[in-house]
This record gives structure tokens, C-alpha cells and sequence, in this order.
């Protein structure tokens, strides 16, 4: 890697806060936990298994990596996923425990024990049995964040079927895109649900997925939430709660082999089809419920938890519903948005509740402090005393300001550094063990094993900055893509063989701590959510206007990132609308296509773009258009006068 493309970090950051002796004295990780895992990194997670988890049938091999990339973990292991976050907790008298509080964005609440969370489980397990489901199915589900979503997804899985979570702000036609990858037999819906004080439909979009009748599913379970008028396809559509109804809550729970699918969830490609990541049972669980427990300290007697994001990521799959669940936690979960019915909303639910964990975005916190600081002063918010980030890098003084005004300038910052594809926490600090750097995801947790390499696979070292990559199998690894190998073993181990390139850059301290530095491929992170810029292009080159489209990523103090397009009109339609209108129209096609988070901030309407010899689109020159950059090295364009001719355009 030459020093023009070497990746560096020019943040240079001083501050440091170590942890309270107070914190220390009652944390529930310590530094022994690196000293067991460096060693023996195999015996240290089959330790954390057989501690954390329940096997009805014990597990003796604990890693073959026999046909790399393709690991089993626990592989000879029987369990049920369902049991461990839900059975379990009950038969060992933990009954009576609140397992969710869940706050709708309308005002009503609802609080579920394990218990009672477990009932409802075991009804819809045997409500989805009568419709024929089993081992191995799979079922879309597109809901609002409410108890019957988490319920639904234990159910599924305590079938041994694989459940495929979509957000519910993704459109029609990507529903459709996941239903027929997966080749999905259910769906299971809600009318609709609360979102900035109105209702979204979902059965609607369900219903437009559907329309052409030619797809693998066959019955669609609604569950009644919005309140709003849906279509109705008679023998194929069902109410939750009249299936519901005449359930009995007896269902015993099977154990599946450790390498039984859990779920399949889709992350963004860098060739436009999204990707679906397979997770199996009981590796994954393993690390989810590890991760869980240390990095946040979880005393699951006395804590109550909440982790704002939705099911529909990787970050609500790990530590909405499994983690917690498997420890045995008491969390919050809440429908709607931060702002709704007033910008104040999370810290007045932090203050019902008396959250202890709070784990939210980066973006999140940079919309707080725009607001100002006095609103979460209006609120007592003194029940605080860890939090987390994830999603994106945090810049130091949104971790300040997190810690200053949220966390009353005493409650230690765990900035966490996973994927979709590593399932679970990978870097992050451990409370009560890790003196914080303000920005740094800081070190590996133990047993995970990490490094930073230049493009020929040479270690950085300290003070140095390269590509972030996985030198060890770990237990919440993807097992694949689905219904793809070869795109698998292409996308995330062609570039150093034995080793997974997660896609980030990465910058080593002096003291070796990580600092992430987003992605070095075309992938965007918006708000926290991987999008790709084919996947975009592609929306807008579908819209009958456009002839051709590219996308950058172009920084924002909100969203982290924001999508910028740049687009060439066919020539039908040249002088036919004002800029304006071409933007507002293609903004509003891209969030029918795909979803609003994807929708364009800016949409330039330009004559041509900037190619390389071999015509690849040069959106490195794009990105520093878009952020009012001097335009970097031009010399590998076919026409270099492109980018003279858009700048000007663009004054």
C-alpha cells in the first residue's frame, strides 16, 4: 500500500477516563477474562457456552474449521434457542420477572414477565405448527417493534424453522426481493403500526409483494396494530388474534443441532442484490449472550435495559431479543420515534422505567445535540450507569456530550464495533476493566481476535492504518450467504485467504487501540445502516427518465452519512422539468423503491460523469464534489474535463 493510499486517522485524541473504583468493585467482567481466552481462545468460548447456555444434548467438539470458510461451532451440541432465552428462565424461578416493558408510540404500554412472554411463545408455536410449519422453513416477518414481532421470532425458532426479519421501512418491491430469495412459505404482518404520530400501513406493501400471486409464500399471519383498513385475501390471510385465540400455552421445545439455521437476515451488496447472511443457533447464541452480559455490565436481577434498534437489523436481533433474553434480562422496547409526541420522548420513557443500559446510535446522539441539552435536563436520567453506541464510528465530542449530559459525567461509554456478518460484538470496551478514549472502539473482546493489515496483508502496527480484518474463527460468525457459496468465500475471504475482511478501514493508536474509520468499499452508512450505491444507482436508473446514476456517500453532521446521486436525464427528457422537479421526483422513486433511508438528500442533474479508461465510475471524484472538496487526482479519466464541467454546474 503506497502512502497516497494509506489509510490514517488524523484524529489525535488525549482525553482518557478509567474506570471508577466504585464501577470496578461490583463489574461482572475483569481483566481474567483476557488472560483465560489468550490462553486457550477454544476452551474460553466453550467455557462461556456451556456457563451462558442450556444444551439438552452437551457439546464435545467445539470448533471444526475443517473446510474454511465455513465453520461449525459446538457442532455435536443439541439446544433450543427459544428454551434458552424462555423456558428456562421459568423452570428456575425466574417467573415472575419482567422480560418487556414496551412502550407504544401512541402512550399504551404493556409489560410482559417471562412467564407470560414465554405462554404467548408456545401458543404461536403451535398456532404456526397447525399451518404446517417446521424445521428448516422459512418465514418473512415485517412488523413494528412490538411484543408479537419478538414473539413471532421465538416461535420460529423454537420450530427449528429460520426467520428472515424485514424492516418495516423497506418498500414492496424489496419485501418481494427478500420473499423470493428466501423462498419464504409465511409472512407474518401487522395491519400497521405508529410512526411520527400517524399510522404506516404495512399489510399494504405485503399486499403489493404479493399481487402477482407468484411466489412461495401461502399464508399471511396480520396482527391487528395500526388500526387501518387492509385488503383481505381470503384462504391466504389470517388475524394473529383469531388464530391466536384458541392456542393452548403447552408446547414442548425440541432441541435442533448447534448448526440448525436461526435466521437469515439481508444486508446490502456491493453488486445490488442484497445479501442474505446465515446465522446458526448455538454459536451464535453463545457470543450474543457472552457480549451481552460483559459489555454491559448486565446484574439481570436489578438492571433494566434498553437498546433503541429495531428488529429489523442485526442490532435487534443480537441485543433487543436474543442477548437479553438469554440472560434473563428486564429491557424496554418502544414503537416509535425519538421526537414523537415530543423531542424529549426517550429520555421521559428512561425516566418511567429507570433504565440502567441504554444502547443507542451515534446518530441518534448528534440529533440530541442539535436539539440542545436542556431537553434530556428537563428529565431525571440519574438511573443511568452504563452506555453503549453502535452502528457507525463516534466522533470524541458526541461521546462527550453522551457522557456529559446523558450520563451525568460519571457512566462509562461502551462504543461497539460489529456487523450484520459477525453477528455479535467484536471491539468494544469492557466497563469496569477499560480505560475509555473518546471515539475508539478500543480493543477486541476476548476471545476475538483482530488486526489491521495494508492490501498485501502486512501488519500496521501501532501508529499505522490499514484494513480491519478477522484472523480467527469466532462463535456469531455468518455461515454463508444464502443460497450463495461463491459469492461468500468472494465477498469476504478472496482478499487474504484465511482471514475475513470485514470492509472497514481502521487506525491503530500508540497504544494499539482501534479506531474506526468507516468503509473502504462503495457501501454507505447512513444513520447507521449499511446501503449500497449499485443498489441505489440501480432504483434510479429504473426511473424512466434516467439514463445513467451514481451515488456517494457524502458526510453529514446527522445521519453520519447522507446519499447524494448524480444523475443524466435521457434526452427525451431534457429541458422537459426544472432540476427541481427531476430531484423531488427521484428522491420520492428511490424511497418507493427501497425505503426512505435510502432516499437521496441531494439529487444533481448533471451531462456526463466521471469514468475511468475501463468505464468505471469514479465516485471518489464525486464524494469530494459533494462535500465541496478540491477535486483529488483526475489523471486516470477518459475526459478530465468532466469534472470542470460538472463543478461548474454545480455553482
Amino acid at each position: 500500500m503506497s502512502e497516497s493510499q494509506k489509510i490514517d486517522s488524523l484524529l489525535r485524541e488525549e482525553r482518557r477516563f478509567p474506570p471508577s473504583p466504585e464501577f470496578q468493585k461490583n463489574a461482572i467482567a475483569g481483566a481474567d477474562l483476557y488472560e483465560q481466552a489468550g490462553a486457550d481462545r477454544l476452551g474460553f468460548w466453550a467455557t462461556q457456552s456451556r456457563e451462558l447456555l442450556h444444551w439438552h444434548k452437551p457439546f464435545t467438539e467445539v470448533l471444526d474449521w475443517s473446510n474454511p470458510p465455513f465453520a461449525k461451532w459446538f457442532a455435536d451440541g443439541h439446544l433450543n434457542v427459544s428454551y434458552n432465552c424462555l423456558d428456562r428462565h421459568v423452570l428456575e424461578g425466574r417467573g415472575d420477572r419482567v422480560a418487556l416493558h414496551f412502550e407504544g408510540e401512541p402512550g399504551d404500554t404493556r409489560s410482559l414477565t417471562y412467564a407470560e412472554l414465554t405462554a404467548e411463545v408456545k401458543k404461536a408455536a403451535n398456532l404456526l405448527t397447525s399451518l404446517g410449519l417446521g424445521q428448516g422453513d422459512r418465514v418473512i416477518i415485517y412488523m413494528p417493534l412490538i411484543p408479537e414481532a419478538i414473539i413471532a421470532m421465538l416461535a420460529v425458532a423454537r420450530l427449528g424453522a429460520i426467520h428472515s426479519v424485514v424492516f418495516g421501512g423497506f418498500s414492496a418491491e424489496s419485501l418481494r426481493a427478500r420473499i423470493d430469495d428466501a423462498q419464504a412459505s409465511m409472512v407474518i404482518t401487522a395491519d400497521g403500526g405508529h410512526r411520527k404520530g400517524s399510522v404506516f400501513a404495512l399489510k399494504t406493501a405485503v399486499d403489493q409483494a404479493l399481487e402477482d400471486g407468484a411466489t412461495s409464500v401461502e399464508k399471511v399471519l396480520v396482527v391487528q396494530r395500526g388500526g387501518n383498513d387492509v385488503d383481505w385475501v381470503q384462504g391466504r390471510d389470517l388475524w394473529w388474534h383469531e388464530e391466536m385465540a384458541p392456542m393452548v400455552a403447552d408446547h414442548e421445545a425440541k432441541p435442533f443441532e448447534a448448526e440448525n439455521p436461526l435466521f437469515i437476515l439481508y444486508t446490502s451488496g456491493t453488486t445490488g442484490k442484497p445479501k442474505g447472511i446465515l446465522h446458526t443457533s448455538g454459536g451464535y447464541l453463545t457470543q450474543a449472550a457472552f457480549t451481552h452480559k460483559n459489555v454491559f455490565d448486565l446484574h439481570p436481577e436489578t438492571d433494566v435495559y434498553w437498546c433503541t434498534a429495531d428488529i429489523g437489523w442485526i442490532t435487534g436481533h443480537s441485543y433487543v431479543v436474543y442477548g437479553p433474553l438469554a440472560n434473563g434480562a428486564t429491557q424496554v422496547i418502544y414503537e416509535g420515534t425519538p421526537d414523537t409526541p415530543h423531542p424529549g420522548r426517550w429520555w421521559e420513557i428512561i425516566e418511567k422505567y429507570k433504565v440502567t443500559i441504554f444502547y443507542t446510535a451515534p446518530t441518534a446522539i448528534r440529533t440530541f445535540m442539535k436539539l440542545g441539552r436542556e431537553i434530556p435536563q428537563k428529565f431525571d436520567l440519574s438511573s443511568l450507569r452504563v452506555l453503549g453506541t453502535v452502528g457507525e464510528p463516534i466522533n470524541p465530542e458526541a461521546w462527550i456530550w453522551y457522557r456529559e449530559v446523558i450520563g451525568g459525567n460519571t457512566t462509562p461509554i461502551v462504543d461497539t464495533w460489529w456487523q450484520t456478518e459477525t453477528g455479535a460484538i467484536m471491539i468494544s470496551a469492557l466497563p469496569g476493566v477499560t480505560t475509555t478514549k473518546p471515539g475508539s472502539a478500543q480493543v477486541p473482546l476476548p476471545g476475538v481476535s483482530i488486526d489491521v493489515l495494508t492490501e498485501d496483508g502486512q501488519q500496521v502496527g501501532p501508529e499505522g492504518g490499514g484494513l480491519l480484518v478477522i484472523t480467527e474463527p469466532w462463535p456469531s460468525m455468518l455461515r454463508g450467504i444464502w443460497g450463495d457459496d461463491e459469492r461468500f468465500k468472494e465477498t469476504y475471504w478472496s482478499m487474504f485467504g484465511d482471514r475475513y475482511f470485514a470492509g472497514d478501514g481502521a487506525h491503530l493508536d500508540k497504544d494499539n487501540d482501534v479506531w474506526l474509520l468507516g468503509r473502504v468499499d462503495d457501501v454507505m452508512n447512513i444513520s447507521g445502516h449499511r446501503l449500497s450505491t449499485m443498489e441505489i444507482e440501480s432504483a434510479l436508473v429504473a426511473h424512466p427518465m434516467t439514463a445513467e446514476a451514481a451515488v456517494v456517500g457524502a458526510s453529514d453532521d446527522t445521519t453520519g452519512q447522507a446519499v447524494v446521486a448524480f444523475v443524466i436525464l435521457k434526452s427525451r427528457f431534457v429541458g422537459t422539468l426544472s432540476d427541481e422537479e427531476v430531484t423531488a421526483q427521484l428522491r420520492d422513486w428511490v424511497a418507493q423503491q427501497i425505503g426512505a433511508i435510502a432516499k437521496p438528500r441531494t439529487v444533481f442533474v448533471v451531462a456526463e460523469l466521471p469514468k475511468t479508461r475501463s468505464g468505471k465510475i469514479m465516485r471518489r471524484l464525486l464524494r469530494d464534489i459533494a462535500e465541496g472538496r478540491e477535486v483529488g487526482d483526475t489523471t486516470t479519466l477518459t475526459d478530465t474535463s468532466v469534472i470542470r464541467v460538472i463543478s461548474d454546474g454545480l455553482k
